[in-house]
């Protein structure tokens, strides 16, 4: 039915239909739909607006993949040219002026080490294709088979991708311990609990009787996603750089979701000086539609032809995209405007915390921001964390989308809300993202009761 469509008397709306015969006809596996039940129709910068008329501020993104935000007008304008030219939209790994354009456009942006001497595969459309390329190149150029990755990663949901994630069962890649500041492993916290993690990765590959043989390759994120936004140390990072490198360890750097300014550089890596062996990129170089690919040192250019193939390597719209996506953010200086802004989000976020005992910590890198909502009734634990609070977390993302705003959850426990805007946002649309996060939160608490079964409690002051 269309939206301008009259309405019989006591029908209901068409958005609601919409979603009944979504729950009937998709799979139990659909996620977003679930906690946004929502029918977008139109959309533009942080905007979108739902059939019911409704209009809401999306902090998701595309889970990081609209760094331009819906609709930008570089996006449009060059997903246009390519249409009305009558280039061939399908063309599997062939060179087209489209793709050299690309190429042209990303290696601008790499660190030189890869500009000048790295090369380029173009995988299937999603960030997991990309990883699971990421792990053939390694395998295929060391001879090696094994693989580390760390604990609350998030790679993909293919077969490899998978096992190197955090809620994997069942897998041969050895895990270890990712610095996480406010839940530290080791029960330390701050450098120390960083120091102590490159320490077991070290102890690991150097003692024969670990159990774990030199693996293929070392996987990591600069800034833990799904995992509940937990950026990783700097010195950290260089460190894993040190360690693998002296080892002759490939290292692999998943920045689907950290690239194209998202954390205040262009790359996340860039932060911390180092350089990986392998970059896995996708999300925002496609502009907004479907992209993937690693690029990485030629001296591990040990494909044999057709080694990692796909039909869909090739899609041309989303490199015209991905090219104005990654030159808007380049010229206009996102990246530090991303930088700039983030550090404000992130200090009102710290007045969240002030004010709120179920607020336990506040984090990120530019504009990749999380609050981990904690059980207020609980008590801390040794190192000043009280345990992680699901049912608040959920309570504050539907708040949130009753005050129009679209927030997503991660963390292990599913309890940090997630920010991720546009890097193209006002300072007043910051303002009213945040103004929105503590309206719920407040609304949240007060009909929320603890996981205990204890009553909520009184605030402590308001919001920043």
């Amino acid at each position: 039915m269309a939206l301008t469509e009259t309405v019989p008397a006591g029908a209901p709306p068409a958005h609601e239909g919409i979603l009944r015969r979504q729950s009937l006809r998709e799979s139990a596996a659909r996620t977003y739909a679930r906690s946004l039940p929502i029918v977008p129709v139109r959309a533009r910068g942080l905007t979108i607006e739902g059939a019911d008329g409704r209009r809401y501020l999306d902090c998701l993104s595309g889970a990081g993949t609209l760094a331009l935000g819906h609709n930008h007008p570089v996006v449009l304008e060059a997903i246009r040219t390519v249409l009305d030219s009558g280039a061939p939209l399908h063309v599997l790994d062939l060179a087209t002026p489209v793709k050299d354009a690309f190429t042209t456009e990303l290696f601008a942006t790499l660190p030189r080490e890869l500009s000048e001497k790295g090369r380029i595969q173009f995988c299937g459309p999603a960030g997991t294709d990309a990883v699971e390329a990421a792990f053939t190149l390694v395998r295929t150029a060391t001879g090696r088979s094994g693989l580390m990755a760390f604990s609350g990663a998030y790679h993909g949901m293919t077969s490899d991708a998978l096992a190197a994630s955090g809620g994997a069962r069942h897998t041969t890649v050895t895990r270890l311990p990712y610095p996480y500041d406010y839940r530290c492993p080791f029960g330390t916290g701050g450098e120390r609990g960083a120091e102590l993690s490159a320490r077991w990765t070290e102890n690991l590959l150097d003692d024969h009787k670990s159990g774990v043989p030199r693996p293929a390759g070392m996987i990591l994120e600069p800034v833990q996603g799904e995992g509940g936004v937990i950026p990783a140390p700097l010195n950290w990072l260089r460190r894993m750089r040190e360690i693998t490198a002296a080892r002759d360890i490939p290292l692999i750097v998943d920045e689907v979701q950290t690239g194209v300014g998202r954390t205040g550089t262009f790359w996340a890596v860039e932060q911390s000086g180092i350089v990986p062996d392998v970059l896995v990129l996708s999300k925002a170089i496609g502009g907004s539609l479907p992209l993937a690919v690693i690029v990485y040192r030629e001296e591990l250019d040990a494909w044999r032809p057709g080694a990692h193939a796909g039909t869909f390597r090739g899609n041309q719209l989303a490199m015209a995209a991905g090219t104005a996506t990654l030159a808007y953010v380049r010229r206009n200086g996102l990246d530090r405007r991303a930088a700039e802004l983030g550090s404000r989000m992130l200090a009102r976020l710290g007045g969240l915390a002030a004010a709120h005992d179920c607020v336990g910590d506040v984090r990120g890198r530019g504009l990749m921001l999380g609050v981990e909502l904690v059980d207020r009734a609980a008590d801390t634990d040794a190192d000043g964390a009280r345990p992680a609070d699901p049912v608040l977390a959920a309570a504050v993302q539907q708040a949130c989308l009753d005050r129009g705003l679209i927030v997503e959850l991660g963390g292990r426990h599913s309890a940090v809300v997630r920010l991720l805007p546009p890097l193209t946002i006002t300072d007043e649309q910051a303002d009213a993202i945040l103004d929105r996060l503590a309206d719920a939160i407040t609304a949240a608490v007060r009909t929320t009761p603890g996981p205990l079964g204890s009553s909520p409690t009184t605030l402590r002051g308001t919001s920043a």
